[in-house]
């Protein structure tokens, strides 16, 4: 994770022609009875099966209670409760949005609505999110391109050999670089001397000496996720932050961005250098949920989304000692908590340190977004699985 410092008919007796008429007319009656009860329990199940694919926030999320929503609301303000006294510490804001529906907006810690809070490593989601854009706009060809050759204005690269040279976006999008680079403890790391060098953190990272073959072994990397953003700023020919709200915070109606920059040139952090208001980090997962698809556009591509959340990477770590795979700078959880397979187990997860966390549950058309200012990162997978996906009716 990243560390910056710096939701009846009652007949009646009568005559035989008359019992007739009335027999046709209770059937006819009966069947608009049927009908009815038929329409009715059709317009009930979009609250337990069938997401209104036709909704998307504007200014407002549209809200509605969670029992409505078949969530249990008992329990889900009760762990509101737990957080609101501090049983469940550092979280800053709750959110959960079923159907379309914001059924919990609850925020901690003087937090409120309208405040930005910083996104950690969350921001990587959406770097994935930027270069799929990328790709849907022609600007990159495909990922396993070398990221080498979107870089000519470095000639002097160090540390060149095979392996470098044969390193792709793949890679990068996959955290599986080769370079030898560990962010963990963060103190001393590769990725604090970036943060604290005020150097140009692209030829930083592309000089870093590398340790194996690209794409054989996972390995947490911020420096990977930068230089993604200098992939994007290179083969689109605009500003990273400008190429964001363009392409993909301004369909959103995302106003409000604030990111942390460096060098060169104001280059944002894309390894976690985002602040965004916890209502349109839920719009990012709702985006997700509705498959790159926002009113009329086609945000980001389908098939890069059905890609992206893939199962690159098995067992890359745990989370609250639950078992997590790799997409493209996607985390994927399971719904079981310990693995099972299936495109419907899947919880598509971005994390940060400190306790961001974007998780969307498309087989129960659920977003949830919990930011926080924890060491404890984590604590949001606990309640997720002990007490919202145990709310769903």
């Amino acid at each position: 994770m990243f560390t910056l410092k710096a939701e009846q008919l009652i007949p009646r007796k009568s005559s035989r022609r008359t019992r007739v008429a009335a027999r046709f007319s209770r059937f006819r009656q009966a069947g608009a009875i049927f009908t009815a009860i038929a329409a009715l329990a059709w317009c009930a199940a979009p609250l337990r099966a069938q997401a209104p694919l036709d909704y998307y926030p504007a200014d407002q999320w549209r809200t509605s209670s969670p029992d409505e929503q078949a969530l249990d609301r008992k329990k889900l303000k009760k762990l509101v409760k737990r957080i609101r006294r501090n049983d469940i510490s550092g979280i800053d804001s709750l959110l959960i949005v079923r159907n379309g529906y914001l059924v919990i907006e609850s925020y901690f810690n003087g937090w409120g609505p309208d405040d930005l809070h910083t996104l950690q490593s969350d921001t990587k989601s959406i770097t994935s999110l930027l270069v799929g854009i990328a790709r849907q706009q022609g600007f990159i060809s495909n990922v396993d391109q070398k990221v080498l050759g979107f870089f000519p204005e470095y000639r002097r690269i160090k540390n060149v050999d095979d392996r470098k040279a044969a390193m792709s976006l793949r890679d990068l999008l996959t955290m599986r670089t080769g370079l030898n680079w560990s962010e963990d403890p963060y103190e001393g790391s590769p990725l604090w001397q970036l943060n604290n060098c005020g150097c140009d953190w692209l030829k930083f990272t592309l000089d870093w000496r590398m340790r194996e073959q690209p794409g054989t072994r996972f390995e947490y990397n911020s420096g990977g996720v930068i230089l993604l953003g200098g992939v994007i700023r290179n083969a689109s020919g605009m500003p990273t932050d400008i190429f964001a709200q363009r392409f993909l915070f301004d369909p959103l109606g995302i106003t409000q961005a604030r990111w942390y920059y460096g060098k060169p040139d104001n280059l944002p952090h894309m390894g976690g250098g985002l602040n965004l208001r916890p209502l349109d980090m839920a719009k990012i997962g709702y985006l997700v949920l509705r498959r790159g698809r926002w009113g009329n556009q086609q945000v980001v591509s389908e098939d890069w989304l059905a890609e992206s959340l893939q199962h690159s990477v098995t067992s890359a770590r745990t989370f609250a000692g639950r078992p997590v795979d790799y997409g493209y700078l996607w985390w994927l959880l399971h719904l079981d908590g310990e693995g099972i397979e299936g495109t419907d187990a899947d919880v598509y997860t971005a994390s940060g340190a400190q306790g961001q966390w974007i998780f969307i549950i498309p087989k129960y058309d659920m977003v949830v977004v919990s930011t926080g200012s924890t060491p404890s990162f984590d604590k949001a997978v606990g309640f997720l699985y002990s007490d919202i996906l145990r709310a769903v009716n």
